[in-house]
């Protein structure tokens, strides 16, 4: 059986199938970096929580940058919402955002079998 949960856009933030969640791009809004990792987190969990999967079950993310110099500050806020040592897999890189006020946003794959 699959699950999506609809956006108004021509994707979903998240497609379950079998024992997976695959995860659409999840942004944050708000002035700063800080502000928008942070809500990006909180949308990640909300779109998860909806299919009763914690934020722990996060094994990829693909994590998309406007700035480099945001990487620091993005690996501590890793170690904020993840334990040491069960960090999801992770690629980052740097792109251009179509909409100018996006700093970061976040896809990636949760596994659903531990619930």
């Amino acid at each position: 059986m699959i699950n999506r949960i609809s956006t108004p856009f021509s994707y979903s933030s998240a497609v379950a199938a079998g024992d997976y969640v695959f995860l659409g791009l999840h942004r944050g809004f708000g002035q700063s970096f800080t502000e928008q990792i942070h809500n990006t987190f909180s949308h990640l969990k909300e779109t998860l929580s909806q299919l009763d999967v914690p934020l722990d079950n996060v094994v990829k993310v693909n994590v998309y940058l406007k700035y480099i110099k945001d990487l620091p500050e993005m690996e501590q806020v890793f170690c904020e919402y993840f334990e040491k040592d069960k960090f999801p897999a992770r690629m980052t890189s740097t792109t251009e955002f179509f909409d100018s006020d996006c700093l970061m946003m976040i896809d990636g794959i949760a596994y659903k079998g531990l619930n």
